[in-house]
């Protein structure tokens, strides 16, 4: 008998920050079991930070916006930090539109694929 394993936390060591991810969409009664989450694995790895990754976030909304400011009291309640990686441009604007958008920090990029180069336009200064 196995049992499955939670969807959108990774095991990390101490050192390292915890991952969770959120869905396409986050509903309004999904939010405890997030933060539960988010604490049990706070708890289990020592982690003094959590990234959330919402790049899969399909539809960002004000529940997602929700989750992610009672996820950041609950990562602050327990003595870590928060920020959030890709968080889409319509994310980032409904985080700032409600004045959270600085509570999070810097938010954190991923590289582009491999074998992605970015256009040079004729009239961009030499480096």
């Amino acid at each position: 008998m196995s049992s499955g394993r939670s969807a959108g936390l990774l095991c990390v060591k101490a050192s390292e920050p915890l991952v969770v991810g959120l869905g396409a969409r986050v509903a309004r009664d999904e939010v405890p079991q997030l933060c539960e989450q988010m604490l049990a694995g706070l708890q289990a790895t020592g982690a003094t930070e959590v990234v959330c990754d919402a790049g899969a976030l399909a539809v960002p909304d004000m529940a997602a916006v929700e989750a992610l400011a009672r996820m950041r009291l609950t990562a602050r309640r327990a003595g870590a930090g928060m920020r959030i990686r890709d968080p889409g441009p319509r994310l980032a604007g409904l985080l700032a539109l409600v004045g959270l958008a600085e509570l999070f920090g810097e938010v954190e990029e991923r590289e582009p694929p491999l074998g992605v180069e970015e256009a040079v336009e004729p009239t961009d200064p030499a480096v």
